[in-house]
This record gives structure tokens, C-alpha cells and sequence, in this order.
């Protein structure tokens, strides 16, 4: 697996860089949002290290721009706390979101989960697509249509969706979903949640304003409906 760093903070890239190449991953790094970008396009990496705050081009520009074309999963790293510009940085693309400092064990611990969850679809199933409506999960390449046509979605958008569909008309509270898709406890940000179903009814739904499919069960949590 490669793995691309991106942080302005030479000492810390160096540590996250021998780290993960303990663990036996390759990494590169980058030192802002334009070279990353770049490092993307051609390097192909399979996850994302961005720090927020970062010369030339900051991370969630980064994030946002990498989006309009690859659904590689990203972590943002950052030193604010803010719960608002954590769900700033889900709106921009985002997967995860880790507040420095940080434990290294807990980094790659996310990286782990994220990289389980990008590369296990075909594994999970015998099927190898899931259809309601107009809406499709193709789940060997992990991609999404509605009426069709392709949908971008992030990897943990395409976690969210999976899920729900695998499990019709069942009732999920936040802190399930997040139990279940995040793989660990995320309490202080209980509103990611509401942030990737708010998204995947943007990008699946014919009228997001007036959901069919992704529901909410007002007081208790989320569920599809077939």
C-alpha cells in the first residue's frame, strides 16, 4: 500500500514517514496542496495524509480539488478543534479528520480501518451489485449511479450507502453508524453522520429536499428504504 503524506512540518513528516514504513507501507511525501495534487494524479496512492494548513494551497482546497477526480480515502490532519471545522473538512471530501497532537498509534490505526474498508467489497459479497430505484452500487469497483450515470463518491460515502442498502429498512442510530462504518468511538463528532447523509442524498436522491430511499426516522437515526 502507498501511502501520501502531505504537511509543511518537515519533522513531522519524517516521523509518519518511518513509522508507516515500519508497518510496511511505501510512502511519499509532500510539503503543500499543489504537489499533492500532483502526487495524486501520478503516484496513484492508495490513502492520503493532508494537513490542513499548509502554504501555496491549504488541505481542504486540496481535498476539494483531489475529489473532482479520485475517491481515495483522506485524512486531515489539523490543529484546530473546532467541531465546525471538522465538518468543514467532511463537506470538502474528507474521510476522517485527526486533531494534532496526535497519537501515532491512533493514525494508524484510522489508516488501517480506512484502507479495510476501500479494499474489502468484493470480499464482503457474492453479489456483485446492489440496485434500488435508480440507484446502483457497483461493488467490485466501488462505484455509484443514479439513473445510470456515475456518482463520485468518497470512500466512506460509499461505506455509508453500502451499508444502508445491505440492510433495508432497518433504523440506524448516529452512534451505531458510526460504531459500525468509523470502526471506532467518534462521539465529539456525531454530526458526521448527518453531514454523509445529507451529501449522499445531494449526489442519489432525484430530490434530495424529499428523500425515497435515504430516510431519516426523526429522534432515533437513518435507514433506506427499498
Amino acid at each position: 500500500m502507498k501511502i501520501l503524506v502531505v504537511d509543511d512540518e518537515a519533522l513531522l513528516v519524517k516521523g509518519i514517514r518511518f513509522n508507516l514504513q515500519n508497518e510496511g507501507y511505501k510512502v511519499i511525501t509532500a510539503s503543500d496542496g499543489l504537489e499533492a495534487l500532483q502526487l495524486v494524479q501520478t503516484q496513484n496512492p492508495d490513502l492520503v495524509v493532508l494537513d490542513v494548513m499548509m502554504p501555496n494551497m491549504d488541505g481542504m482546497t486540496a481535498c476539494s480539488k483531489i475529489r473532482e477526480f479520485s475517491d481515495v480515502p483522506i485524512i486531515l490532519l489539523t490543529a484546530k478543534t473546532e467541531d465546525m471545522d471538522k465538518l468543514m473538512g467532511f463537506d470538502h471530501g474528507a474521510d476522517d479528520y485527526l486533531t494534532k497532537p496526535f497519537n501515532i498509534l491512533e493514525l494508524k490505526a484510522r489508516i488501517r480501518a480506512l484502507l479495510r474498508r476501500a479494499g474489502t467489497a468484493e470480499r464482503r459479497t457474492p453479489s456483485h451489485h446492489l440496485t434500488t430505484g435508480s440507484i446502483t452500487l457497483d461493488l467490485d469497483g466501488r462505484n455509484a449511479y443514479k439513473s445510470g450515470v456515475m456518482v463520485e463518491l468518497t470512500a466512506k460515502e460509499f461505506d455509508v450507502i453500502e451499508f444502508l442498502m445491505r440492510n433495508p429498512n432497518r433504523v440506524y442510530s448516529r452512534e451505531a453508524l458510526l460504531d459500525t462504518i468509523w470502526a471506532y468511538e467518534y462521539r465529539s463528532d456525531i454530526r458526521t453522520v448527518d453531514v454523509h447523509i445529507r451529501r449522499l442524498r445531494e449526489k442519489l436522491e432525484e430530490n434530495p429536499a424529499e428523500p425515497k430511499h435515504i430516510l431519516t426516522k426523526w429522534g432515533v437515526g437513518y435507514y433506506f428504504k427499498k
